[in-house]
């Protein structure tokens, strides 16, 4: 049994991980790249970054469960699931604290284009918090695969 909860965290990982890496740094950038309308370009990368959001505390939920579920309390003493707090914990700073300053930037400029607009050097900063805080998470989801493939930690 161990071994199926093992996979069920893995693939928790892996999708949690590689979408904020797949979505961060290689999709947005291409929608911004390929789509002469950055509105359109920023709206459909803003439904995939609350996409990734709901899947990482989904599946950084599912991660924590199966931890303490077979560690209990010493589930504590695992970097591992630090980690995966922290990450989450960003993730809501970023879904929940963030994105909502930005949406309502946006939306008191509207149907102008934020970034046209007297919002455009406030929306610049909080995009700019929201880019590290997002970097910040990558970051530590690259230092949980690496750790998981060492150790399974």
């Amino acid at each position: 049994m161990d071994h199926v909860l093992d996979a069920v965290e893995a693939v928790a990982v892996v999708l949690w991980v590689g979408g904020l890496w797949v979505i961060g740094y290689l999709v947005a950038p291409t929608l911004f790249s390929s789509l002469a309308d950055r509105v359109l370009a920023g709206a459909l990368a803003g439904r995939l970054f609350a996409a990734i959001a709901w899947t990482g505390f989904a599946c950084g939920g599912a991660f924590l469960a199966l931890r303490f579920s077979r560690a209990g309390r010493r589930g504590l003493e695992q970097p591992a699931v630090w980690i995966v707090v922290a990450m989450l914990a960003l993730g809501a700073t970023g879904q929940f604290g963030v994105q909502p300053v930005l949406q309502r930037l946006k939306d008191e400029v509207a149907p102008s284009p934020v970034m046209e607009s007297r919002n455009r050097a406030s929306f610049g900063r909080w995009h700019g918090v929201s880019s590290g805080i997002y970097l910040m998470q990558s970051l530590l989801g690259l230092v949980l695969v690496i750790r998981r493939g060492k150790a399974g930690a």
